[in-house]
């Protein structure tokens, strides 16, 4: 029988502690709520009444559900109004020696039974723990913020939390509305283990200048469907509270991807701490507040230079470069699709009009702009038939000698003054360049897949790369509807350089048996409100596609964190590659 847990004391009014609360009195538990002076009390209260007052604004709750809510809560600055009490939770400021201390006040003023949980976000469940005569009785659930909306949260187990106590914790979670997931003691859990790895990796990137903030959060947003970008993330979370989460996690893992940017130590010096503070990587109207004012929404390129473009070149027949036809066609270019075979350039036209006939279908596109977008395409064999073309997108497979090929064989045909591009997603686009007497007209364009739907663009220019050329892109990018973002030719450019990362750092996980793939999945998407968790999305991209990327980021940039997981390496050796061949991380029916 699980026990019964019908009132609770919570330790702590700032934001997350009241939330707590306010989760607590909701579900109809009856919640002492203890703040260090009245000042708190009253700071407290003020979140509480704030928050249900918006809840009921927004038509979640009524006045009388909230009136019955905040009549649930007793308010105290005395922690010996906790001595009876089923279960404590401490959400105050991440400080082990306050926490701690907090823990063993508690041991003398409660029952036996009373269950102690601490919120920490990083901290070591098991150091608090040890400050109390029942470390069997402590343990770990981590809210997410806010936590009255998010349905995340980690509970976790040390090795002497008695299971029965992780049992009733569960349950009691379950009771709450949330989704639990159970976990061992480690810093960072899992949502944060992965997050701010991730997150770090991103100060590290705008600190080197390889790309704006702008285009950082728009990479992330667009080309992967991210809720927000990881500088506005930070700039929620607060700085100094992430900076604290990567130097616990960092002192624990000796990884250097969680050694905090030097950026975050300045910018926290500098008290520029986020939304909380009203300036962090972004700039709001004031404390607290979600709206930026300093944010720049359009290209920084200055487009007037750009060079005039009215006919395109599509080399490839796979499908990216038939996505890459169709976005094209639609928006009124003449586009000449290239293929090594007339049997293949009319399957790739085929594939297209298959695509437009699916837009007429769903009322997206009419009969006679679909009809009208498949006129425009004219198949092609030989390169002689690109000779005049203004720009040509090579999409072909991500073979570097191949590519070359096709540049080299370009170079020969195509008038002088058009833009050569490659849609590479991990080669290096300078290779590309140099298979050509014309480098300064090579630039990247990496489309993302399917391309007529995701509206991100890498545009990625080398060193020698003309800035007319990036203006003309960047034109193109706007006339067919697309987002461009900057960088520079390196490797992974800046989706895949965050992306990769974050997906093999989930494989150590489950390689170290920290927690379950589906676990890892739910903490990810429920905490983190990505679209897919981590082992999803590597069933969906490949495994053999994710390794290849990782080897070229480890052989790139040397960093050991980037070493790809042996269980990615594997489970790609015994033919377990995703969704393709039916098992990956997971098992996929039959089709």
């Amino acid at each position: 029988m699980a026990r019964e847990i019908s009132s609770v004391g919570v330790i702590g009014l700032g934001t997350m502690g009241a939330g707590i609360a306010e989760v607590l009195a909701r579900s109809g538990v009856s919640v002492v709520a203890v703040e260090i002076d009245d000042d708190g009390v009253h700071r407290g209260r003020g979140h509480l009444e704030h928050s249900t007052e918006r809840a009921v604004s927004g038509g979640k709750l009524d006045a009388d559900g909230r009136s019955a809510l905040l009549g649930r809560i007793r308010y105290t600055t005395s922690l010996a109004e906790l001595s009876d009490v089923d279960l404590v939770i401490e959400a105050i400021p991440e400080n082990l020696e306050a926490k701690s201390d907090v823990f063993a006040q508690l041991d003398k003023i409660t029952g036996p039974d009373t269950i102690f949980v601490s919120n920490t976000s990083s901290l070591s469940i098991t150091e608090i723990g040890v400050h109390t005569a029942r470390p069997g009785k402590v343990v770990g659930m981590h809210f997410f913020n806010p936590a009255p909306i998010l349905k995340l949260v980690e509970v976790v187990r040390t090795v002497v939390t008695e299971p029965d106590v992780v049992t009733d914790v569960v349950a009691f979670a379950e009771r709450l509305g949330k989704t639990p997931v159970v976990i061992g003691d480690r810093a960072g859990f899992i949502a944060n283990a992965l997050l701010f790895g991730y997150l770090n990796h991103a100060v590290r990137m705008y600190e080197q200048r390889y790309a704006t903030r702008e285009d950082l959060d728009a990479a992330m947003r667009f080309g992967c469907g991210y809720p927000m970008g990881p500088l506005a993330l930070l700039d929620l979370i607060g700085l100094d509270t992430a900076y604290e989460i990567l130097d616990t996690m960092y002192h624990q893992s000796r990884n250097r991807l969680h050694a905090p940017a030097p950026l975050l130590k300045q910018m926290i010096t500098a008290g520029l701490l986020g939304r909380k503070t009203g300036r962090g990587f972004y700039t709001y109207d004031e404390p607290d507040s979600p709206t930026v004012t300093d944010a720049v929404t359009a290209s920084t390129v200055d487009t007037a230079t750009a060079r005039d473009v009215r006919k395109v070149g599509v080399v490839g027949t796979g499908t990216m470069a038939t996505g890459i036809v169709e976005v094209f066609a639609k928006r009124g270019y003449e586009v000449i699709l290239r293929a090594r075979s007339a049997e293949k350039a009319a399957a790739s036209v085929a594939r297209v009009k298959k695509s437009l006939d699916k837009a007429v279908v769903k009322g997206k596109l009419s009969e006679e702009d679909a009809a009208a977008a498949l006129g425009r395409i004219s198949p092609a064999v030989e390169f002689e038939e690109l000779a005049d073309v203004d720009l040509v997108v090579e999409a072909v497979a991500e073979d570097l000698a191949v590519k070359q090929a096709v540049f080299a064989a370009l170079d020969d045909v195509v008038k002088p003054g058009a833009v050569l591009a490659t849609t590479t997603s991990s080669l290096p686009v300078i290779e590309c360049a140099a298979a050509t007497s014309r480098p300064s007209d090579v630039v990247g364009v990496h489309f993302f897949n399917p391309a007529p739907v995701m509206k991100l663009v890498e545009v990625v220019s080398t060193i020698a790369t003309a800035p007319d050329v990036i203006a003309t892109v960047d034109a193109v990018c706007a006339a067919v509807g697309k987002h461009p973002v900057h960088c520079g030719d390196r490797a992974g450019f800046i989706v895949n350089a965050l992306l990769f990362p974050y997906l093999n750092d989930a494989v150590k996980m489950l390689e170290a048996h920290y927690a379950e793939a589906d676990d890892i999945d739910t903490a990810m998407k429920v905490g983190c409100g990505l679209p897919m968790g981590p082992f999803e999305l590597l069933d969906v991209v490949g495994l053999d596609v994710s390794l290849a990327i990782q080897r070229t980021l480890y052989n790139e940039f040397r960093e050991e964190g980037f070493a790809p997981a042996p269980l990615l390496e594997h489970l790609v050796t015994a033919g377990r590659l995703g969704r393709k061949t039916g098992k990956g991380f997971k098992d996929y029916p039959a089709r």
